[in-house]
């Protein structure tokens, strides 16, 4: 926010003197009203403003326009090189593709056309600050380059210390999505600001391709702290797979494209250790792990294979082939959702990082932020957690929605503490 309110008051209107049509016109002052038949010139406001200093490395390059349009933008650093950028796409400003160096001069050219055709240039040179000594917040996108994900895959950023809310503003301005064909979304706070989510009203539409840029790199982040680093990736949505698991009848229900093609008897938690119900997402999957719960007040170590991770907390679906007998009639495990050998081997081949898995009937609800769980609240709730304003067009289909999914693949890897069971 420091920086927004630095660039405001830094910000100049310029208004561009029309085009002289005759002496009297020169000594017109800008914003007055052109002579009858004169076209508006376009008024243009650019930030930073001219030999700004102390300039943050994320900054943009601002416009607004009235009576016309920006048709050009062109930035170049202090040795003539040239600073990819790309709009916003509210035309509120450039944004560079990568963070600027400290310590470097900038200049930018921004022309502006108005309805007539006029044109107005503008430019502005600024200076960015030295390199932060600013402790850094940590941040993890949960989104890989180069990978299929299931159709209700969020983008997840998780934070370390959690962002205050006072600062989520300025956060999430810097958090780009863009998706091929086009699927707008929008982003939405966990309410101790340790992770943001975004997705779309409805499951992302199998092959879309999703870029994502989390570029806070030396963003000033309330007083005292600073963004870590700039990441980005593009991946993309593959068919659709969709796990729902009854506890009523101890049975997982395998869904490809809203289809049932298989029914596999599950045993989850005994009533100590009771299994979450509510709508999760795959985040992970491993071949072969270990479960180490010691030092909690149920210890244990036990190898598993074909483990799908559910949850933070350490709930998965896995191989436990000591449960079979109990699979299908009683709940005897830690927390996970044991299946067979057999069954767990043919689920890693079917499911994919991104599936959405929805378990009901069971002792507890799933908490916020225990995975990631942006799909555990209708869409009016989400969109209660963006820290921006989130446009009233953007709402669920109102056809019906088929269930989400996609093939097998890789994950991201988070690092959380393994309870398993």
């Amino acid at each position: 926010m420091e920086l927004r309110r630095r660039l405001t008051v830094l910000a100049v209107t310029i208004a561009a003197a029309p085009l002289a049509l005759g002496g009297c016109t020169a000594d017109r002052k800008p914003g007055a009203r052109p002579a009858e038949g004169q076209a508006a010139a376009p008024e243009l406001t650019v930030t930073p403003t001219d030999r700004a200093r102390e300039v943050p490395i994320t900054a943009e390059v601002g416009t607004a326009v009235r009576n016309g349009k920006v048709t050009a933008v062109r930035i170049t650093d202090d040795k003539g090189a040239q600073v990819a950028a790309e709009p916003r796409e509210d035309g509120s400003g450039w944004v560079p593709k990568a963070p600027l160096k400290p310590r470097r001069t900038y200049t930018a050219e921004v022309t502006a056309t108005g309805d007539s055709g006029t044109t107005t240039t503008r430019k502005t040179t600024f200076t960015t600050m030295p390199k932060s000594t600013k402790p850094e917040i940590t941040s993890t996108l949960y989104f890989a380059g180069d990978r299929t994900y299931g159709t209700a895959m969020p983008v997840t950023v998780a934070f370390d210390p959690p962002i205050p809310k006072e600062a989520r503003d300025d956060v999430q301005r810097r958090l780009f999505v863009k998706t091929d064909p086009p699927q707008p979304g929008a982003w939405s706070w966990v309410s101790d600001g340790s992770q943001a989510y975004y997705r779309a009203p409805d499951f992302w539409r199998p092959g879309t391709r999703i870029s994502v840029r989390a570029g806070l790199e030396g963003l000033p982040i309330g007083k005292d702290r600073v963004g870590d680093s700039d990441r980005t990736a593009t991946s993309k949505i593959g068919r659709q797979v969709a796990l729902e698991i009854d506890n009523a009848t101890k049975q997982m229900s395998v869904l490809r494209d809203g289809k049932v093609v298989r029914r596999i008897p599950v045993s989850m938690g005994k009533p100590s250790t009771p299994t979450s119900s509510g709508k999760m997402v795959i985040m992970e999957k491993h071949d072969f792990t270990t479960f180490d719960t010691r030092g909690s007040a149920d210890p244990y170590v036990v190898d598993v294979e074909d483990a799908q991770r559910l949850t933070w907390g350490g709930e998965f679906i896995h191989a436990a082939p000591w449960s079979v007998g109990d699979q299908g009639n009683t709940n005897v495990s830690h927390g996970c959702t044991n299946v067979s050998n057999e069954a767990a081997d043919w689920l890693m081949g079917v499911t994919q990082v991104g599936d959405l898995v929805t378990i009901k009937g069971t002792e507890v609800e799933l908490t916020e932020g225990n995975g990631w769980t942006a799909w555990n609240v209708s869409w009016d709730e989400f969109v209660k957690g963006s820290a921006l304003p989130v446009p009233a067009g953007l709402r669920p289909s109102p056809s019906a929605v088929p269930h989400p999914g996609a093939v097998a693949g890789g994950s991201p890897a988070p690092a959380p503490s393994v309870r398993g069971g």
